[in-house]
This record gives C-alpha cells, structure tokens and sequence, in this order.
C-alpha cells in the first residue's frame, strides 16, 4: 500500500559548501506553498526567493522532499530578472547538459529523483554576489484515500524566519466535500491564530499566514524557524454506489469508493524478521505493533503467526479463530521474540502461502505480510529464484504485502516481489513512530469488502489497471482510460465483483458526468506511467525494454519528473545572457527590406508594421540601414556622419546596458556604423515617444533623446495605437501562446451563465487594465482601480483604498472580498479571481488571474480560455499547428503578470483569433 498524503519537506535552502555559514550570508524573503486540489488531483508549486548578501558568488541548493507518489513536472528559476524553465529529458542526458554548464560557470541547476522512492530532489544555482534567485517547483500527485480520507501533508522547515512565509490549500470537489479538518504541530499554540480555515459544500480552503514571531513560537521552532507539519484531512460525498465518473475532452477517470457494504471475515498470516539485524528499537517496536494489532482482529477472522531468522518458527502451524484464547497466546508468543541468526525470507514465505492455501474459507479474504528489515542471507538466497518460488505458491491467490523495515533492506526486492502477487511494498522508517507505522498500514488492510474486483468499461480504450484482488474500507480505486471516438453515449462503465458469497454488480445509468477538470488526461498519464514503472519492475528482456520505452516517452510527453528522467534548467547556451529580452535565434531570419518595430514591455506592444520581421521577438526596435535601390523603388541616397533632420536632437553611444525606461522597452539593431544610416526613408511617420527613451540591444545601446511628437522618415504606414500582450498557457507544451490586443479595448474577462457571475475589464492604453469590474446577480457589484475596491450589494457601499496597511475583508452572501497589500482575491461561489496591482505611483495598472475556474461548460472570456493544444510543424517557416489550422508564428516574449513582480517569459506570437479560436470581437464589451 502507498502512503496516501502529500508530503511536501522544505529543507530550505542550504549553502552546498556547507551548512555552517553564517545566516547572514543568504536569506530567504518569501517562501510560499499553493496547492490547488480538483477532483482528488493536486498540484502544488513551492515559490521561494533568496537573496546571497556575500559579495561573492556561491552555489545555494534548494532540497525538496516529496511522497512516492508524486511527480514533479515543473520547475524553473528567476535569475536576473530572467525566467529560466526546466525541460524534462532523459536522466543521462539532463546530467550532461547540467554538467556542461557548471563547466562553463554558467548558472545552473538540476533536479532528479533519488532512487525509485522519489522521495528526495535537489536543485542548486550559483547566485552572483548580493543577487536573488526565484526557485519554482510544481509537482502533482493523485492523492490516496485512506481510512476514509484524503490527507495533504505539508511539512515546513525554511532554515530560518521567514517575513513573507505563506500557505494556501484550495479545495474543488464536485462530489461535495463531507469535512475538513487542519491538523498537525503547525496548527497548535500561537500558530493556530495563523490559519483560515473555509468550508462550503464543493470548495474549501486553509490559508496558513504565520507572522515571523508566530514562526519561532511553536514547541518544534526557534531561532531557525518552523520545523512541522501542517496537515489538511478531507473527504468527499459518496452519493451512488458505482461512484464518481467524469469525462472531458475525450478521457475519463473514475473513481470507486462503495460504502455501506458488509465486512468480508479475513484469513491472515503475518511473517515477522527476528534475525539478528533486527535487534534493538526494531525489535521492540516489532513487538508492540503485533500485539497492537492482534487486539484488533475481529472474532471471524482467523489468522497465523510466522517468525523465521535463518530457520522458520510457529506460535501454530495452521489458521486458527482469532478467539480471545489464541489473542492472549498469540500476544504471549509475540513479546517472547528475540531476535538472533540470518534472513530465511524464502522457506517463511513458502510456509505462509501452505497456511493459507490449506485453510480456504467460503466467503473470506486471504492476506499475507511479510515484516523485514534485510536482504535474504540463509536458504534460498536467490533474489529471481525466491520471485518465482512465492509467486508459484501463492499463484494469485491472495495478496502479498511487504514492509521493509530501515534502509538495510533492498526495498525494490520488496516492491517486485509485492506486486508480482498483487500486493504493495512499504518502507517502514526506523523512527519512534515505527511502531505505528506498522499498526497504519494494517489498519488500511483489515477490513476487506470486496474480492476479485473487475472494472470493465464498454467503449473505454487504454485503460489503466482495472482488476484488484480486494477492495478494502476507507480506501478507493481509481481508474482512468480514453473514450472510443470521444463518444460519450456508447461510454458504459461497470464493476463485478464479490462480496462475501455473493456476486455483485455495480451499474448506473446516467453515471457518467462531463466536466470542464482539465487534469482529468493528465489523471490518465500519471496513472499510466506509475502502473508502467510497476511493470517494468516486473518483467525482463525485450518486454522490460518495452515498458521503459513507453514510460518514458510518456514522461517526456507530460513533463513528470520519473525515475527515468530529469529536469534541468540552464541558461542558454548561445544566448548572451545578460541581454534579458533578446530574441531567440530559433525564429526564422529577419526579412531584407527595411523595417521599424517598436513594442512597450512584454504585453504593450505596437503592431507589427509591414515589411517587419515575425522573428524580431518582443520589446524591439530596428533600424535597418542600407542602400535600398531596387527593393523599396526609391533612389539609392545615403548620408553619412549625421542622422535624418528629424532625429538630429541627440544620440548618445553608451557600452553599458539600460533596461530602459517604465514607459518603453525597446532594442536598438546594431548597425554596420552608427553613422551610416539609411536617408532613403523618405515619408513622414508621426511617433510618440517620451522624451528620453533608452532604445536596449546587444551591444552597444543609444540614448535618443526625441521630442514628444517625432517625426521618423520611412516607407512606413502610420503607426496605429500600442498593444498589450497576452499569455495563453498550453497543454503539454513547454512555449505558451502569446497574442496581442489593441490597448484601448474593453474586455469580457469571465462570464459563468449557470451563476449570473460577470467580470469585464478596460484596459489602460499602456500596460494592463486600470479597472475591472465583477457583476454577480443583479445588485452585488465590485470594482477594482488603482485607488482601491469598492464593494456595493445594492444597499451598502464599502471603499478599501489600496494604502490601507491591513487586510480588509467584505462578505455579501457568498461573495468574498478580500484585500490584501498588493492584490484583491475575490471568491464568488466556486469561482476565484485574484486581482494584482502592478506599477508605482502614476503608473499603476491591474492584472486579473483566476486561480479556481468554474464548473460550468458554458464559462466564457478571456479568462475561461483552456489551455492551447497545438504542435510544432515548422518545415523552413515556423508554423504551428493550433486545432486542425496552421498558423505563422514567431518566438517572441511577453511579460507575465500573474506574477508580481512580473517576469518576462518566452512565447509564441500568434494572432489574437488562432490562439482563442474565435474573432477577438466575442470577447469585447460596450461598457463594463
């Protein structure tokens, strides 16, 4: 059996050379956790930042731990301003490239699995003196239910306070949520004060803000900080007995959990290690979960007791009721085991599968646990011939569950030997707690309801496992697949299986329920790709090959970080990397007639003008110089030393680089001599430009300084009103889609029909929006602008300016405003809308984000979109393909504004219609 929470373990960030550095040396100013949960899938992003106070360079490391089950599929850092994003690549070559960087004294950083377990990833990045970096991982994992919950575990230790530490768990479920609870030392003492805790029927959310005092006041904190666990229980409505089904876009996951059925009498034989490595605390703590778990056993059970070190040993050689007469002996026998000789695993295992083969009951279900702390050394010694032995006698019988006990044992011996006999393995960690780690993992197992259960899905296509051995109270089976042809009316979904002696089948019409979850084909992917490492284990030769293949391939294709793969991220190694917006070589080759491009930074930018280069990327402007007789039709006049009349007022060369000012960003094409610029431009273009703007490039940069209406000559059409970029994440794609809108547009940002909600937002002209707007039914209207928030039900007003130092907070029926120092987070029903304020005084714009989006299929706006499915079909043009059309793009930037502060992010410029699919007018307003 796995463990079923979503461990998440902050060991900080760790100075690689050592960890005795003085704390001045490095500190973390923001450390934030988010966890957003839809549908049992979690997905969690650790943001921390970190600043070297040394006037050196030093390697800092970032160390993560993180449950079995989890995969991460992203990470990146921010360094220099800069986004660098990891690819996911076989683990060899993910080595070489991190290896090839460091030897160029590039920054760099790898994260990888440690053994099997993915249990440990490191990252580390040499960071400039007196620099910051951004580290940003996401993982994902299908949580586990267990005893009748699902747990999310976040386990911190930041290494010191932390001024900006935060914690935020959002919960969707459609099935209902039936409780939620928050436990844990970090919600005890002065840190209960810390957390939020909010519960409606689909949704929930903890919010864990401690204040620096709070972090060093906790019985496990101090000088360092919190060292404990924040833990988040829940479960879900369970209102139909063949469970929850869902669908969206093709893919289907279903999740079965039935209550209220009758307990199935078990027949179980524990096989317990008492060889000499087993001396001490393990020993003991042997004993006191054994006898812990005999007073559990119900009087219809029956059950044996093997002890074996290099011989096997009996409390009885067979199956006996578990009366309280053979409790008390047993418990008796169990407190006199001693530990002494070798490791006989073969013959103990041989003689538990005989008792349970030998004694079959009618309407009961068989259990064998095999309790271990090494690897065999007396008897059959043999790793292949002990698999073939066990499997041979328990000939799929029954299940085998294994517990290795320390890190001594060979834990993958444990999970082949487990799974070849439909069972799980367990690491059992040699702590205080051992004890009851062994008495969890029984309890998971003692209550059996089903055997031999069968999923079958009628119009269903690559399906994951779909026969179990026994379903057990409190836990459930998930199984996810394809639909055939995306036909959902053919879809019929039932499970046979046995409870007690009946035959039982589970069968509902009208089971199936669309929905907007767009985790539901990674739930697939992640499915698939643990259920292929569990073969791969399994087998051997050509068909192992085979399994490692798809594994990985899959890996590859959905960026989880497996045993097979890597996740590195590194600077380029062609770019200059000090030029934080150039554009990337991969776009195709700037065209040969002259061209003007100016874009403002990241989402403002002007139009493309005719004869630009699609490849010239984001913020730039260019001067192409030249004689152009024979491609404009204009003479082929030049003038040297000077610039045209009109750009006379100044030029300035300067070797050191400007970022530019706030109002414009901009790249300067180096030209072959900064004197020889081409005269032949001759028709009058009217600019707007500040009146110093640095115009940034590779080398060198100009100051030009130009008054406010500017006359440029050229061939060009007038320029038309500036543009703001957008970002449009895509699926399984590492580039979002980037598109650009006139800036003087009114947007529908989020439209939900079933709820009445509406979001519609104005842009500035410049940079992002500077109001926005929230309608929800006919009197409840919130209006976010750079002054602050105003909230109205129709019969009380409230203003919240954004100087109010505190957090404010608004409640009108179930909306929920909340205004925090530089964001607005507004919760209408299930839906979650963050709004950012960006800028500084003058400048101020607003940025929307929506963290929980609705269940409605309706949902429409910008918003709403889902994320872009395309793929790359460049042949010497870079196309994409965007469902089914071909479009021209070009590698660009944008800035991200979902992030504050902002970070400039790679894209694919696309028109606005392709990367929405449809004409941007179904996406404008009159008014807001």
């Amino acid at each position: 059996m796995e463990r079923t929470a979503l461990q998440v373990s902050i060991f900080g960030l760790l100075l690689a050379f050592g960890i005795t550095q003085p704390k001045n040396d490095w500190d973390i100013y923001n450390f934030n956790i988010n966890c957003t949960v839809t549908s049992r899938y979690a997905t969690t992003i650790i943001t921390s930042r970190v600043v070297n106070r040394k006037d050196e360079s030093q390697e800092i490391e970032f160390h993560v731990r993180i449950p079995k089950n989890a995969f991460i599929t992203k990470f990146r850092m921010l360094i220099d301003g800069q986004m660098y994003d990891g690819v996911v690549k076989a683990k060899e070559a993910a080595q070489q490239q991190y290896s090839d960087a460091v030897s160029r004294g590039e920054s760099a950083g790898i994260v990888s699995s440690v053994g099997r377990t993915l249990e440990e990833f490191k990252t580390s990045v040499t960071v400039a003196p007196l620099k910051k970096v951004t580290f940003e991982l996401t993982y994902e994992e299908l949580l586990k239910r267990t005893l009748g919950k699902y747990e999310l575990l976040i386990h911190a230790r930041p290494m010191q306070p932390v001024k900006d530490f935060k914690v935020d768990v959002n919960i969707q479920e459609n099935a209902g949520i039936s409780f939620i609870d928050v436990k844990g030392g970090l919600s005890t003492g002065a840190l209960a004060d810390a957390i939020t805790k909010t519960h409606s029927d689909q949704q929930a959310t903890v919010n864990f803000y401690p204040t620096v005092e709070q972090q060093k006041s906790c019985e496990s904190c101090g000088d360092e900080g919190m060292n404990g666990d924040l833990v988040i229980v829940y479960d879900v409505n369970r209102n139909r007995s063949l469970g929850d089904v869902k669908t969206s876009s093709g893919y289907f996951v279903h999740h079965f959990a039935p209550s209220e059925l009758p307990r199935i009498p078990k027949n179980v034989v524990f096989v317990i290690d008492k060889s000499g490595s087993m001396h001490g605390k393990k020993i003991e703590q042997t004993r006191a979960a054994l006898i812990h778990i005999l007073n559990d056993l119900a009087e219809d059970d029956f059950f044996g007791l093997i002890t074996f070190d290099s011989r096997v040993s009996y409390w009885k050689r067979e199956l006996v009721q578990a009366n309280s007469k053979h409790v008390k002996s047993a418990k008796e026998f169990a407190r006199k085991i001693r530990e002494q000789g070798g490791t006989n695993i073969n013959d103990a295992l041989l003689d538990g599968s005989r008792m349970l083969n030998e004694n079959p009951r009618k309407g009961s279900a068989s259990i064998l646990i095999l309790l271990t702390d090494g690897d065999p050394t007396s008897g059959v010694t043999n790793l292949d011939s002990i698999n073939s032995n066990v499997m041979e006698a328990i000939q799929n019988k029954f299940p085998l569950y294994c517990l290795g006990f320390g890190f001594d044992v060979e834990f993958s011996f444990l999970e082949k030997l487990s799974l070849l006999n439909n069972g799980a393995a367990r690491r059992i960690y040699p702590d205080a707690d051992a004890d009851l780690q062994l008495k969890g993992f029984y309890d998971e197992v003692a209550t059996p309801l089903l055997t031999d259960v069968v999923m079958t899905y009628i119009g269903g296509a690559n399906l994951t496992r779909t026969n179990f051995s026994q379903y057990y109270n409190g836990s459930e089976i998930v199984v996810a697949g394809q639909l055939t042809d995306n036909n959902i009316d053919a879809f019929v979904p039932r499970v046979l299986a046995i409870s007690k002696n009946t035959s039982i089948i589970f069968s509902e019409k009208d089971s199936t329920t669309k929905s907007t979850d767009s985790n539901i084909q990674r739930v697939w992917a992640y499915l698939t790709v643990k259920q292929l490492l569990e073969k791969e284990l399994q087998y051997s030769g050509d068909e192992k090959e085979r399994m490692k293949n798809e594994t990985l391939r899959l890996s590859l294709k959905y960026n989880f970080v497996t045993p097979l793969t890597s996740m590195v991220v590194t600077k380029p190694t062609k770019e200059k990397t000090e030029v934080l917006h150039k554009p990337s070589e991969e776009g195709p080759p700037p065209p040969e007639s002259p061209s003007l491009v100016m874009r403002s930074p990241g989402v403002g930018s002007l139009p493309r003008l005719a004869g630009a280069s699609p490849g010239l990327g984001g913020a730039m402007t260019k001067f192409h110089h030249g004689p152009v007789s024979g491609r404009s039709g204009l003479p082929g006049k030049r003038l040297h030393g000077k610039m045209s009349q009109q750009m006379t007022r100044q030029h300035v060369l300067r070797t050191p680089y400007f970022r530019g000012t706030p109002d414009f960003h901009g790249y300067l094409h180096r030209p072959d001599s900064m004197t020889d610029i081409s005269h032949d431009l001759i028709q009058e273009v009217a600019v707007d430009l500040p009146r110093r703007t640095f115009l940034t490039g590779t080398l060198p940069t100009v100051a030009v300084d130009l008054p406010r209406r500017t006359f440029l000559s050229g061939t060009l059409p007038p320029v038309v009103e500036p543009q703001i970029r957008f970002l449009l994440s895509a699926e399984n794609q590492s580039l979002p889609l980037c598109f650009d809108i006139t800036a003087s547009t009114a947007l529908r940002l989020l439209h939900v029909p079933s709820t009445g909600l509406s979001v519609n937002g104005a842009l500035d002209g410049k940079r992002g929006f500077r109001v926005i707007v929230v309608h929800f039914n006919p009197d409840i209207t919130i209006t976010v602008n750079k002054y602050g928030v105003t909230a109205n039900d129709g019969q009380v007003e409230q203003m919240i300016p954004w100087q109010a130092g505190q957090e404010e907070t608004v409640i009108f029926g179930s909306v929920t405003v909340i205004k925090r120092n530089l964001e607005v987070d507004i919760t209408v029903g299930e839906t979650r809308l963050i709004i950012l304020h960006h800028g500084s005084a003058g400048e101020e714009f607003l940025w929307p984000v929506l963290r929980q989006r609705p269940s409605d299929d309706n949902a429409g706006g910008i918003l709403a979109q889902k994320p872009a499915v395309y793929e790359d079909v460049s042949t010497h043009m870079l196309n994409l393909k965007i469902k089914d059309q071909e479009v021209r793009v070009s590698r660009t930037t944008a800035a991200d504004y979902s992030f504050s502060p902002a970070v400039i992010m790679p894209c694919w410029l696309t028109p606005a219609a392709s990367a929405l699919q449809s004409q941007l007018s179904d996406f404008t307003v009159q008014s807001i």
